[in-house]
């Protein structure tokens, strides 16, 4: 029981301080990105960490896999190069015990994991759907920034204002008006105005009210323009509520998923369910991928490792596409893919075994007698 805790226990710390690192990285990158879109004015700012928060799940789902299998490699090439496994085979302790131990935690991690991959992440991916979406519902003088230019709501202007007021007052108002691409006229104009005001209209539209100002319309292959002085001025700025953003496959509960008969839900089902049963056959290739001798360091097999583990979920992500163009049968699924990460798992595990210590021998000596 002592060896037990011992081992659970160092695989565990390792697999913490991995996790948070990683979660780390992965965080402050997407924080970027929504960071970018927020200052794009896609929504408001005080979005920022919602949306960060909904995007967890899908990080942590991602992440959890790779912390595990880098905890193993971590933890026990540590007690490979400290001697510590020599000790503890020395007293009995097979390899297979601490691969079996090894499994338990990986079998916990699996369960968190398809949690998180099948109901979490997707509800989470809804939520964030369900807030952009009232964010472009209210969009207009909550997406507006005093200071910086713009693009309206609708695509159809550019907008600048200078300073926003304590009754949402906009105060020195600049507006640019291109004109369509099938208007062969090409007439812009450009709206100056000391103050104005984004109402909304019954239909769910946004107008922007324009007091005092000056307008400016003409054509850059023309010499003539139009200059005119108004005390009102109204442009549409929305035109109505905005439809409901098109769900994708990942975002539907596993229940209607199962229900969606079409490559692209079966490719999304095997995908959920992909990264969770990766976890303990990774762990069967990283027991025996951390196996080093103490002179090499408990780095020694870090690399191949890593590039194994990559190798795997390369083929995760090219079988999902396959799966959308129907180049692979849909029964066949991700399954032959974890089958192989089995059997190169099994091979590793056998190679120190005595059964495949003896089958080892036979192959050598086969090779030796035909050479």
């Amino acid at each position: 029981m002592i060896v037990f805790r011992y081992l659970i226990r160092e695989v565990l710390k390792a697999q913490i301080a991995v996790l948070l690192v990683l979660l780390a990285i992965f965080i402050s990158q997407h924080f970027v990105r929504v960071l970018a879109d927020a200052s794009d004015g896609d929504f408001p700012a005080s979005l920022v960490m919602t949306l960060l928060g909904l995007n967890l799940p899908f990080l942590t789902v991602l992440v959890l896999p790779l912390s595990l299998f880098l905890g193993i490699l971590l933890a026990h090439g540590r007690m490979y190069a400290e001697n510590e496994m020599v000790i503890l085979h020395g007293v009995g302790i097979s390899e297979w015990y601490i691969t079996r131990v090894t499994l338990l935690l990986a079998v916990f991690n699996m369960i968190f994991t398809g949690i998180l991959s099948v109901y979490v992440t997707p509800w989470a991916e809804e939520q964030q759907n369900q807030v952009l979406e009232h964010a472009q519902s209210e969009a207009g003088l909550a997406a507006l920034t005093q200071g910086r230019f713009q693009t309206s709501p609708n695509g159809r202007a550019v907008l600048f204002v200078e300073r926003i007021g304590r009754d949402n007052e906009l105060e020195k108002v600049f507006v640019a008006q291109l004109p369509d691409r099938d208007d062969e006229s090409g007439v812009a104009n450009v709206v100056v105005s000391r103050s104005g005001l984004v109402v909304e209209d019954e239909t769910g539209g946004q107008r922007l009210q324009l007091t005092e100002g000056v307008q400016y319309q003409g054509s850059a292959t023309r010499v003539d323009h139009q200059i005119v002085e108004f005390g009102g001025y109204q442009m549409q700025i929305k035109e109505q509520e905005v439809d409901e953003r098109r769900r994708k496959l990942s975002a539907m509960p596993i229940d209607q998923l199962m229900e969606t008969h079409s490559p692209a839900a079966t490719a999304e089902f095997h995908w959920r369910l992909a990264i969770p049963f990766a976890i303990p056959l990774m762990t069967l290739i990283a027991v025996p991928m951390a196996r080093v001798n103490n002179r090499q360091g408990k780095f020694a097999k870090m690399f191949p490792a890593i590039l194994l583990y990559l190798g795997y979920f390369g083929l995760m992500v090219a079988g999902r596409k396959s799966l959308e163009d129907e180049v692979i049968p849909q029964y066949l699924g991700m399954w032959w893919i974890h089958g192989s990460a089995l059997a190169i798992g099994i091979m590793l595990l056998g190679k120190e075994r005595p059964t495949g210590a003896r089958l080892s021998g036979i192959l050598k000596r086969k090779k030796v007698a035909n050479a």
